[in-house]
């Protein structure tokens, strides 16, 4: 009877995620696209990236859903240009850029043992100049643009298995 039970909890639960499209509405992602495929623009968006992931580590800290992850950067928008808008400043260009939230479509992505498939996605998208050139993406929420550092608090991320959880505690009243 207990194999019974956790089998149909299993079984419950798969359908759900299987039945239930997500779009990519889990995550939030970033998508900085250079002003042309020159190597000068291209190291300037890396330089903008660098500033701009900077700018959002303390501002996404204390979010801990996409909703608030994506309030947070949309309230900030005008903050993310002018960080943006700085770099480019100091590196001579004379152009700024532009930032939004829009739906985006990506590729299919590998960030460590996650797999993003290609679809479309929520993201911040920034434009330096005419944003015609080669381009960066990465993940805002969950943060996996930010993990690693060292300085960021981002190490201490643990992610969980809601099935799991279920079943240990399936088995942990039974003790």
């Amino acid at each position: 009877m207990k194999g019974f039970i956790i089998f149909l909890i299993i079984a419950v639960v798969l359908c759900c995620v299987l039945l239930i499209p997500s779009n990519g509405q889990t995550y939030f992602r970033i998508h900085i696209r250079a002003d042309r495929n020159d190597n000068i623009s291209q190291s300037v968006k890396y330089a903008v990236k660098d500033a701009v992931v900077e700018y959002l580590i303390p501002i996404l800290a204390e979010c801990d859903t996409l909703e608030s992850a994506e309030k947070a950067v949309r309230d900030n928008l005008k903050g993310i240009e002018k960080t943006a808008d700085y770099v480019l400043a100091q590196n001579g260009c004379n152009y700024t850029s532009k930032a939004e939230i829009k739906s985006e479509v990506f590729p299919t992505r590998t960030y460590g043992n996650i797999t993003l498939v290609s679809g479309v996605y929520q993201a911040l998208v920034l434009n330096l100049g005419s944003g015609q050139g080669e381009n960066w993406w990465c993940v805002i929420y969950p943060p996996l643009c930010f993990v690693g550092g060292t300085e960021n608090g981002t190490n201490d991320i643990v992610y969980r298995s809601k099935i799991l959880e279920i079943i240990q505690s399936f088995y942990g009243s039974e003790d």
